[in-house]
């Protein structure tokens, strides 16, 4: 047929091929018939399968051109390669695709030989014991297919209206684990957008069933997206995609580290034939929205992705889902300041991404003499594909030859371009690189940098991810931290209600189930860096749980980093923090103006460096009082050195590790008491408010917190006398540097900016308003300068919360304050009515909203019951003081002054009848029928003695006793 077209008559379709010229190969005809002589063993199972039919065989044409013209065709037919079924490669990395419509995901032999002999008498090689054997295509995975091939013909109806339910083909090839990870990231987004894909590298295929459904799927989907890498050149099954959807003008091309510009350089090449430049040819006729994705913006490749075809689909109704008001990716602005570190955030990425990145060589790597390559050829396609079953992939796409240095230049004995264009892209070696991981730990002592590390990382890398996740990892909050990540995810963590899935479920089981959506949403394709900043422990402080429950041994596309003062958490991979370097100390000293200072202050600032230890927390604030207080080194060194630390009790309110920190840095703690100080004598006695501020910020949560809640909670704190009156003497000379200095500012966002500027909180990315977060070792120091007028102060300024939702940490650790948890005793306490309004506008909201939004069965009805148990208390008080009064002499009734409130009495009774009836109704929805039934009947005496038996609130608890009765007896 030289010079001819051929015309095939398949089930009514007229199927046109051009000439083959190209795609022959003498040597390849003879590899295919060895081949064929060795296959007869298979034979029987290829000629029994389904798809061993002739309407499913077309002539062996150009990529794809019969699939122009039907969906059910083959686009191709090619020989059946039987002998063997190799393994996939060490090096790749990826896990076997959700889509994979085979149990088989192992890479294929070569499996496409033509023979180039006689051009004219090209024909199509098939096995000498199947006539017309099925063409075992190279597929593509996808779980629209829901009913197997095996028993269903696969020109059934019902088949080919499941494959057509795909709306898209993502097509790709390589063994670099992060190019897998962006295409099952692109994949999870637009199935997020509600858009149907395909996505697989179809090389790795190697069973019939398998290429035959990934045939049917690229000839019926809509849209076809190749994501081409330097890899996909050298693959002529990435090549016959491009140019299959570029004539069907349904092409949308991803170049994933390359880009259009060196792809059209290979034009000009003389060694790629016609196939090559067709294929790239319409590469870059559909380039028309410039999707190239590189290591800095994936995310917003993705994105634009998934927003051009939902546009092109009709589906613009489809949206992300709703994420919380106030709820930021980021809890911090990146620190323009921050520097040094780049060897240990290099070592975070290695253990991150592994050595699937693909490294910039400047001089090309030579082969030996004897493989009879030439130089430069680095690149994947010759280190494992290419060399299946002993044979060479030539860079004349689609033909195969021995190995050998001719089949890697052109005639002219020049270096084959493509090959020149990869050589400086080269994969990692992989048995001398470390295999990723997906946890990795920062380890370091307090205030050495952990956090700032952590915070640096997330802003470099985040356009690799799909969305940064910040949880605090303190022990009191972690779990309540986590269960927020249902706002950022978008997620529905609720309890059940009282009937949902047909059955009660224990509280235990609700709230596992919680935590289970969470980790089913984090940990799968879709890319997240969640990061858990300082933590404390590896066990749950409410429950005791090991680590291992809240993050799986299987993060799928999510990274986890933590940072932590732990030596060793779990097993997890540690990157140990030292001590900055001595260049990069000195310029955290000298401030944010990095002011030059003469030789003999520059050895002040030395000694600020020793006795600080290096430590980057000391070293800021350092800076922060240079610079702001327009001070030489020399005299804020002497100032520090003359502030006296008295010894105190400790806080009964403080971990034995805090106290210890402060014990061993004592010169971090002179140079916090000399802020205080400074925030004292700028502001004068009039209000204080940044002290005070400062103080009371020390007992809320260790989280952001909205400067109007903090100025509220500092203005409920009296105004004692001058604490720090004893310095002033000594550091009256100090403070006359001051005097120009415009510290004096009392509005409240603008002493929330002075603890800021100080160096002693941060500002936050938190929405609406303004936010602020003292550091960890600021706090502790806080908390032990003051125990007992801030906590009262902190809890009464919690009452004015806005936002529950978003303030949910500071409701507990005023819970933490008012009625202690486990060991710990209660810090503050308050009077009875003052007791009464917490319980009632606090706590009790607290524990409703942790059950029913957070499924926190089991932590809130511990709340409610220790509410309970101190309303008894306030009762037996009540009693107590009625008896005394009773009891007592005539004349000492006289002299008392003090009586009990009936109303507040009544209030309290009332309250804890509330409580009650809230326990037997969340008592309820776990089935603990008998506990609930007697905590009503109780609220009923309560009601029916105060209110009477018609109130409304009586006739209530009535119900919901009769509901408990109810339930009991159907179980």
């Amino acid at each position: 047929m030289k010079g001819e077209e051929a015309e095939a008559s398949l089930v009514g379709l007229t199927i046109r091929t051009s000439s083959p010229t190209s795609f022959s190969s003498k040597k390849g005809k003879d590899l295919l018939q060895a081949n064929n002589n060795n296959a007869s063993d298979s034979s029987p199972s290829i000629k029994n399968s389904p798809f061993n039919s002739p309407s499913l065989v077309s002539p062996p044409s150009s990529a794809f051109v019969s699939a122009l013209q039907s969906p059910y065709i083959s686009p191709r037919a090619t020989t059946p390669i039987t002998t063997h079924k190799p393994s996939p490669p060490l090096s790749y990395k990826g896990s076997q695709s959700e889509d994979v419509p085979s149990s088989s995901y192992t890479p294929p032999s070569d499996q496409y030989e033509f023979s180039d002999e006689q051009p004219s008498d090209r024909k199509l090689k098939l096995s000498a014991c199947t006539p017309d054997p099925a063409p075992p295509r190279i597929s593509f995975s996808f779980p629209v297919p829901r009913v197997s091939l095996a028993k269903v013909s696969v020109s059934s109806p019902a088949t080919n209206t499941k494959l057509r339910s795909s709306d898209v083909f993502i097509g790709f090839h390589g063994q670099n684990p992060n190019l897998v990870r962006f295409c099952k990231w692109l994949k999870s987004e637009l199935e997020l957008q509600g858009i149907a894909c395909f996505v697989a590298d179809r090389a790795k295929y190697s069973d019939t069933q398998s290429h035959e459904i990934a045939d049917r799927v690229i000839c019926s989907v809509t849209y076809g997206i190749v994501v081409v890498s330097c890899s996909s050149l050298l693959n002529y099954l990435s090549l016959e995609e491009v140019r299959f959807f570029a004539q069907k003008k349904n092409l949308i091309p991803i170049f994933y580290g390359t880009g259009p510009s060196e792809i059209m350089g290979l034009l000009n090449c003389n060694a790629i034939d016609k196939e090559c430049k067709e294929a790239i040819d319409g590469l870059i006729k559909s380039h028309e929205f410039k999707l190239e994705a590189n290591e800095t913006n994936w995310r917003s490749c993705v994105g634009k992705t998934a927003t051009i075809l939902r546009a092109k689909l009709g589906r613009k109704s489809v949206v992300d889902k709703d994420i919380v008001e106030g709820i930021d990716e980021l809890p911090f602005p990146r620190n323009r300041y921050f520097l040094g570190r780049e060897k240990e955030i290099i070592e975070m990425e290695m253990a991150l991404f592994g050595n699937g990145e693909y490294l910039e060589s400047t001089t090309p790597s030579t082969r030996g003499e004897a493989s009879g390559q030439s130089e430069g050829l680095a690149d994947e396609e010759s280190d494992v594909v290419s060399t299946r079953n002993g044979k060479f992939i030539s860079l004349e796409l689609g033909k195969c030859s021995e190995p050998r240095s001719e089949a890697w230049s052109d005639p002219n004995g020049r270096k084959n371009s493509l090959k020149r264009l990869l050589k400086t892209k080269k994969y990692r070696n992989n048995s001398n690189c470390k295999s990723s991981t997906s946890v990795v730990c920062v380890n370091g002592v307090p205030g050495i940098g952990k956090t700032e590390l952590a915070l640096e990382f997330a802003y470099r890398y985040s356009q690799r991810y799909k969305m940064v996740l910040w949880v605090g990892g303190e022990a009191r909050y972690f779990r309540q931290n986590l269960l927020n990540l249902s706002f950022s995810l978008g997620l529905d963590v609720s309890a059940d209600a009282e009937k949902d899935r047909g059955r009660l479920r224990s509280f235990d089981e609700q709230e596992f189930e919680a935590f289970k959506r969470i980790k089913r949403e984090l940990f799968r394709d879709m890319p997240y860096l969640l990061i858990i900043d300082n933590l404390e422990i590896e066990k749950d402080w409410w429950e005791g749980k090991d680590l291992n429950d809240l993050i799986p041994r299987n993060t799928g596309g999510t990274h986890v980093l933590i940072t932590t003062r732990l030596p060793k958490v779990m097993t997890f991979d540690t990157v140990q923090l030292s001590v900055l370097p001595s260049s990069d100390a000195m310029v955290l000293l000298r401030g944010r103006r990095k002011k030059d200072y003469p030789v003999e202050e520059v050895e002040v600032l030395k000694l600020f460096d020793e006795k600080l230890g290096r430590l980057s927390y000391g070293l800021w604030v350092v800076g922060s009082l240079l610079s702001e207080l327009a001070i030489p080194p020399s005299a804020l060194f002497e100032a520090v050195n003359k502030i006296q630390i008295e010894e105190r009790s400790a806080s009964p309110f403080l971990n034995v590790i805090d106290e210890q920190y402060c014990k061993s840095n004592p010169f971090v703690a002179k140079v916090l008491a000399f802020s205080l100080a400074v925030l004292e004598q700028a502001e004068g006695n009039r209000n204080l408010l940044s002290l005070k501020m400062l103080l009371v910020g020390a007992w809320f949560a260790p989280v952001p917190i909205p400067v109007n809640l903090l100025a509220a909670a500092a203005k409920n704190m009296p105004t004692g006398g001058n604490r720090f009156s004893k310095w002033n003497k000594c550091l009256s000379h100090t403070f006359a540097w001051c005097g120009g200095c415009g510290l004096g500012r009392r509005s409240e966002e603008d002493a929330a900016f002075l603890l800021v500027r100080l160096g002693l909180a941060r500002i936050t990315n938190r929405q609406p308003g303004c936010w602020i977060q003292f550091h960890p070792i600021t706090q502790t120091f806080a908390r032990r300068r003051d125990y007992i007028l801030a906590p009262k102060a902190t809890v009464q300024g919690v009452r004015k919360i806005d936002n529950p939702l978003l303030n949910l940490d500071h409701l507990w650790a005023s819970a933490f304050l008012v009625f202690g948890f486990k060991s710990e005793p209660p810090l503050v306490q308050l009077q009875a009515m003052d007791m009464v309004l917490y319980i009632k506008r606090t706590a009790l909201p607290l524990a409703i909203t942790a059950f029913t939004t957070f499924s926190r069965c089991n932590s809130a009805l511990e709340l409610l019951k220790v509410c309970t148990n101190v309303l008894e208390e306030v009762e037996k008080s009540f009693v107590s003081q009625i008896q005394d009064w009773r009891q007592g002499s005539l004349c000492w009734k006289k002299k008392t002054n003090k009586k009990v409130d009936e109303y507040v009495w009544q209030d309290v009774t009332l309250l804890k009848a509330l409580l009650l009836e809230t326990r037997a109704k969340l008592l309820l929805r776990g089935g603990h029928f008998d506990s609930g039934e007697e905590l009503c009947r109780t609220c009923i005496s309560i009601r029916t003695v105060m209110l009477g038996h018609n109130h409304d609130l009586t006739l209530a608890a009535q119900e919901t006793l009769a509901k408990l009765v109810r339930m009991r007896s159907k179980i």
